[in-house]
This record gives structure tokens, C-alpha cells and sequence, in this order.
């Protein structure tokens, strides 16, 4: 059940699906506004564990032990969008769970994902659903190559994909991919990539933070850079995007939509790439350069406060810290417009998001 709250009151306690470094921020901004954090994760080296109230180690198939965590709790979200859907499911008939476990169910599920936004007359690139390899050669009759081929679920930061660029990439692409269920979708030829995060209320209220543009390294986010290159019509047309979707999905917490931005004569085509029913890695330098960050801009949404002011007073630049970037923590630490933020995680490995660097400057249109 989607429970609808009064304001819940400082002192009440929010439960967490997730213990990475987002859990660990929501946590953290949560406190700042009173409340108590319970963590729910089956990762003993969990970062959100560190700042948590209380910990629940246990695998999230455990009932029992998500019996406790919920009635424990006054209301419950989640870090990231991989928290099976029976969980979700089974958490929010005993407890108020926002974002709902609709909005879960779709955004996990590649598939589902684009079917969602077909209906809501979004424009993605053109794609097709794929159970073997021999589905992607008729796909691709009509899609035509360039496309890429996604495997449906746990896809993050470049895993589970793979570019075919002629017919005879197929049997390498599906190999890579791990030959599970997938989509195959046209390239977009796109000239930027942008992120709008956006928070929408139980009331129906939505608040948008501008668009970042994004600049990825080896598939992985590298910076966010505010304000993005962008058309003041592209601008405003990104945000009616997202709050086309984030009503479609009667949604309630922080959404991020990443969107291709593509160049015509006279304006910038959109196209959603992804959504993703949480905070977001390129929505982090909300934290410096705005009066209400996008993690305490989630707390507030699920627990029925008054939304935040959204409007930047900085430009910002954020940089994620991944891998052996860690190590320059000391030189940014330094520099008097830049702070760093250190998610606690005791091993450095290749390709693991360590932290992130907001460099921000007065915004000029600030007030």
C-alpha cells in the first residue's frame, strides 16, 4: 500500500533498502533534519552502515528479517534500483514505501522501461525486446546498425552492454552481454548526454534542479557540469520531460532522467536514454551549489515536508573520484572553491566510485 503521510515528524525513523554511498548521503541528510536511519543491506562493508542508527544484515529475500526492519520503521525508500521487486512489494503491504514499487518494477527492467515510455509518447531511440541471439538479426532488419544491445536488468556504468556495428558483431555482442534477456536499440547520435533530477511531492508537487551535462570515461560518469551547454528551449523542454514521467508514474521522491540531446537545424532533439528512481551520481554537486540538495530534497519528498528551493546559486563542476582519484583527495582538499565528499569504502579498486569533488563559482543570475 502507498501510504499517504502527514508530515512525518523529526524524531521518526527512515528506513534505507541499499547501504553504498548514496544510502550513506540520504542517511546524512536525513539527520540534518532530525530524523533516526535504519540501513538494510546483505554487504557487511556497506558505507551507509558507518552513519546508520541501526544495521540489517541480511539477504533481501530474507521476510523475517524485513518483517522487523519495517515495522521498525516509519517509512521506508531505497539507494538504488536493483532491490528485487518482490521486496518492494512485500515491504510496502506492511509500511509507507516511496518512490512505490511500480516505479521500481519499471525502471529496472530495460524493457519494461521503454514500453513504459512508448506509452507516455516519450521519444527513445528506436528498439526491440530480445530473448536469444537469433532475435537480433530481425531486429536489427528494422533498426538498422549502429545499435547497441543492453541486457535488460542490473546494467550500470557500461556493464551488460555492447555496440554492434555490423551483422557479424552479433554472436560477440550476445556473448558479452552473458546471453540473458536484452533490448537492442538504435545509436543516437547525440551531441551531449544531460541529467534532470527532479523531486515530486505525495501532494503531486515537482521541483527541478537544471540539467547537467555529463562526461563519461570508459562508461563511467567522470563530471557533471552545471549549467549544461543547452538551449534555453532545450532547457525547459528537458524539464517538461521529466515531469511528464514523474507524474506518469505517480512518483514520490528524487527521479533522474538522462536524456540525449541531438542537433537540427533550429533546436536540439531529446531523447530519454534511461530513469532511474532514486539520487543520482549526476545530481551530486546539488550538495554545493544549491540551497536544498537533491538528498535532502528526496527526505523531504517522502516524508511529506515542504519541498526545498531548487535554483543553483553556483556553477559547478563535479568530478567523481574513481579508482586510484582517491589518492588526490589531499590536492582538492586544498583548493579553497572545491569540497570533497569521501564515501568510507576501506578498498580502492579500478572502477569504483570513491567519492566526488563539487568545484562550484557564483552563479551570475544568483539571488
Amino acid at each position: 500500500m502507498n501510504k499517504v503521510l502527514a508530515p512525518l515528524e523529526p524524531g521518526s525513523t527512515i528506513g534505507i533498502l541499499g547501504g553504498g554511498q548514496l544510502g550513506r548521503m540520504l542517511a546524512l541528510a536525513a539527520a540534518r533534519l532530525g530524523f533516526s536511519v535504519h540501513v538494510f543491506c546483505p554487504d557487511e562493508n556497506s558505507p551507509a552502515f558507518k552513519v546508520a542508527e541501526k544495521s540489517y544484515l541480511f539477504d533481501y529475500d530474507d521476510e523475517k528479517a524485513l518483517g522487523r526492519f519495517a515495522q521498525a520503521t516509519d517509512i521506508i525508500t531505497y539507494e538504488f534500483e536493483n532491490v528485487p521487486a518482490h521486496t518492494a512489494a512485500y515491504l510496502s503491504a506492511k509500511t509507507a514505501l516511496h518512490p512505490n514499487a511500480g516505479a521500481l518494477k519499471i525502471a529496472q527492467d530495460r524493457l519494461a522501461e521503454r514500453e513504459f515510455l512508448t506509452s507516455t509518447d516519450i521519444a527513445i531511440a528506436p528498439y526491440a525486446g530480445i530473448s536469444r541471439v537469433d532475435d537480433i538479426e530481425k531486429a536489427l532488419a528494422e533498426i538498422s546498425t549502429p545499435a547497441v544491445l543492453k541486457a535488460s536488468r542490473m546494467g550500470y556504468d557500461g556493464k551488460g552492454q555492447a555496440v554492434i556495428k555490423t551483422f557479424d558483431d552479433i554472436p560477440g555482442a550476445w556473448e558479452k552481454i552473458g546471453c540473458v534477456a536484452a533490448i537492442v536499440e538504435a545509436f543516437i547520435p547525440f551531441e551531449r548526454e544531460i541529467s534532470v533530477i527532479i523531486a515530486r511531492s505525495q501532494s503531486g508537487e515537482m521541483v527541478a534542479f537544471d540539467p547537467g551535462e555529463n562526461k563519461h570515461v570508459n562508461h563511467i560518469l567522470d563530471q557533471t557540469l552545471v549549467p549544461a551547454n543547452i538551449s534555453d528551449a532545450t532547457h525547459h523542454a528537458a524539464l517538461k520531460i521529466a515531469r511528464t514521467i514523474a507524474d506518469a508514474l505517480d512518483y514520490v521522491g528524487i527521479l533522474a532522467v538522462e536524456l540525449f540531446v541531438c542537433n537540427a537545424p533550429g533546436y536540439e532533439p531529446l531523447y530519454v536514454n534511461e530513469i532511474a528512481p532514486r539520487v543520482h551520481n549526476s545530481g551530486h554537486w546539488t550538495q554545493d551549489a544549491c540551497h536544498t540538495d537533491q538528498f535532502e530534497q528526496h527526505i523531504r519528498a517522502i516524508c511529506g515536508w515542504p519541498l526545498g528551493a531548487a535554483h543553483r546559486h553556483s556553477d559547478a563542476v563535479m568530478k567523481n573520484l574513481i579508482g586510484d582519484d582517491y589518492y588526490q583527495w589531499p590536492k582538492f582538499a586544498a583548493l579553497g572553491n572545491h569540497n570533497v565528499h569521501l564515501y568510507g569504502k576501506t578498498k580502492v579498486r579500478e572502477g569504483r566510485k570513491m567519492g566526488h569533488v563539487n568545484q562550484t563559482k557564483p552563479h551570475k543570475k544568483a539571488t
